[in-house]
């Protein structure tokens, strides 16, 4: 339609009304990798006393050994304080600690500055969590299962209740567009369309024409399966998967890639062939690749926990690159809707169905504590 701009668009803001900061760490060793080395970083930080413990603990204004905070949500983490805190390191979990880099965190409360447990309630198998990169070149939101620690951009999770309850749309979107498209949406449709279409002023325009719709949301469900990397291993098609040439040495230092042989070289090892697209696949400037390997290798301060590191590179994080290399590559072929869309819907479009603004509760969290949780030193918190 003449005229229609980008002012034009709805943000997504106001689509995913509720939104929440992402969760801040504070320190760096609870997070690695692979989960071996966090359980023996917990390890040798019991083992030491007094200002040792301290020392190795990285302390910050929010977390020192003496902080009392209660249990993070949907976690068996202890709540004595950790100056005099015994036992085993609590089960590592899976996390997005980087645009495509999963890594994994000791999920306890005492060692994270700001864990957002808005975010830990409603993380389930059902979630879907759209994370912003405002500002960035490449894909504007990243969408993930795993509770993201990215660092920036704000985090927007699909559903605002555990059990794929109560989507986090603005209310009375999903209705309004099964109205103009003639066939039933579902939030994971309109889900599907924002990670396909979204701009990166983080404004979403949306159609009210059946096919555009249909095939927008075709390539988002494609994208989010691609991103969030559950299911079926994706592969490249055409017998193009990726393979290690040649060995990989025990501890890498260097990448290097060769663009006329489509072979990324890890000091003497050979992977191939990996696409020019998933090489230059970049987010915020950054390489995905590059970024992801100097998690693996850069040198950590001696002394430190977050020193405690495998001695040589572990089989799995080779599986994990080959599976990186075909995720990129297969992102990098997918054409996101960036064309203005047909029959176009418009945020004064919303307005006028009393859709859009939507009301002030819908960006605050919903009450989903259907239990007692645990405070500090073993107390239940008063709900």
């Amino acid at each position: 339609m003449p005229g229609v701009t980008n002012d034009d668009a709805p943000p997504l803001a106001d689509l995913m009304p509720w939104s929440v900061a992402p969760p801040r760490l504070g320190r760096a060793w609870p997070m690695a990798p692979d989960p071996a080395s966090l359980k023996a970083r917990w390890a040798a930080l019991l083992r030491a006393e007094g200002a040792g413990r301290a020392a190795l603990f990285a302390p910050t204004r929010s977390r020192t050994l003496d902080t009392a905070v209660a249990q993070l949500p949907g976690r068996s983490g202890g709540t004595e304080r950790l100056a005099r805190a015994t036992g085993p390191c609590p089960e590592p979990v899976r996390v997005l600690h980087a645009p495509f880099d999963e890594q994994w965190l000791i999920p306890d409360h005492r060692l994270i500055d700001a864990a957002r447990p808005e975010l830990w309630r409603v993380a389930d198998e059902h979630q879907i969590f759209v994370v912003e990169t405002p500002g960035a070149s490449g894909l504007p939101l990243l969408a993930t299962s795993l509770p993201p620690f990215t660092r920036r951009g704000r985090v927007r999770p699909l559903y605002r209740r555990p059990g794929a309850g109560e989507p986090n749309l603005a209310p009375g979107l999903t209705d309004h567009l099964t109205g103009l498209l003639g066939a039933a949406v579902a939030p994971q449709d309109v889900l599907a369309w924002i990670v396909a279409a979204a701009r990166p002023d983080l404004t979403v325009p949306l159609t009210g024409d059946a096919a555009a719709w249909a095939s927008g949301v075709r390539t988002g469900r494609r994208m989010l399966w691609l991103m969030r990397r559950d299911g079926e291993r994706p592969r490249l098609p055409g017998g193009r998967r990726p393979y290690v040439r040649a060995p990989l040495p025990p501890r890498p230092l260097s990448l290097r890639y060769d663009r006329d042989e489509e072979t990324l070289h890890l000091d003497e090892g050979r992977v191939s062939p990996v696409p020019p697209a998933a090489w230059d696949f970049a987010s915020d400037g950054v390489r995905v690749l590059e970024s992801w390997f100097a998690a693996r290798t850069a040198e950590a301060p001696p002394g430190t926990l977050e020193a405690v590191r495998p001695r040589t590179w572990p089989q799995t994080w080779t599986s994990e690159m080959l599976e990186l290399i075909t995720v990129l590559a297969l992102l990098a072929e997918l054409e996101p809707v960036r064309e203005e869309p047909k029959s176009p819907v418009t945020a004064r479009d919303l307005r006028r169905a009393s859709v859009l603004p939507p009301p002030d509760a819908a960006r605050l969290p919903a009450s989903v504590l259907d239990h007692e949780e645990e405070g500090p030193g073993g107390q239940f918190t008063l709900i």
